[in-house]
């Protein structure tokens, strides 16, 4: 495709925005930057279609507010999560919204446009939720039981101490049954298990 795909930058600290942009630019992607959410769904509906990169901690409307309001006008980009405060709660909330990934600043350029590449698959394949969700039960058949029941905390945005608590073990327990789960689902980080356990109908 001869058009270079394009990536909005929404955030409101400008040398993020500045270092994002010259990042991708030099990766050979257009770039368009935003200053607050609130500035981007104003232009949203006549930009052109792309991956958006969309900061959490923003004045007005922060990022999942925006999220949730593209999804409620039927604007399908997909979205990617910046955090400079990652936590469990906001990427479970960030990703049953529909967010492709989130990073947590300051972000690494290889996971970045990893992330990018996967928003922009999720574009060309906007069809595969029934193949997402039968490969997802393969792989969630490797785990056990009490693997599954962490996941299944995981998913519902809850804290290693919470799961412990729940199921009766320790929360070092918990972090042995997090490691070993991930390890079967051949994932290194949270927001992939959590893909995982999504696109099988867990954390509902």
């Amino acid at each position: 495709m001869a058009d270079k795909r394009l990536v909005h930058i929404v955030d409101d600290e400008e040398s993020i925005r500045r270092s994002a942009k010259f990042m991708l630019s030099t990766s050979g992607f257009a770039v368009e930057v935003w200053e607050s959410g609130v500035a981007f769904l104003k232009g949203a509906r006549h930009a052109e279609p792309g991956c958006v990169l969309l900061d959490v901690r923003m004045p007005e409307m922060d990022g999942l507010e925006v999220q949730e309001e593209l999804h409620r006008r039927g604007i399908t980009m997909p979205v990617i999560i910046l955090t400079g405060h990652g936590d469990v709660s906001t990427a479970v909330r960030a990703m049953k919204a529909g967010a492709i990934d989130f990073i947590e600043k300051p972000f690494e350029k290889a996971n970045l446009l990893a992330a990018i590449d996967a928003a922009f698959q999720r574009l060309d394949n906007a069809a595969h939720g029934q193949e997402r969700a039968a490969e997802a039960d393969v792989l969630l058949a490797k785990l056990t039981a009490r693997e599954r029941e962490v996941l299944e905390g995981l998913a519902r945005g809850l804290p290693n101490k919470t799961i412990a608590y729940d199921l009766n073990i320790s929360s070092r327990t918990v972090e042995v049954h997090r490691a070993n789960l991930m390890s079967k689902l051949g994932v290194r980080s949270l927001s992939d298990a959590l893909r995982i356990a999504f696109a099988a109908g867990m954390g509902k």
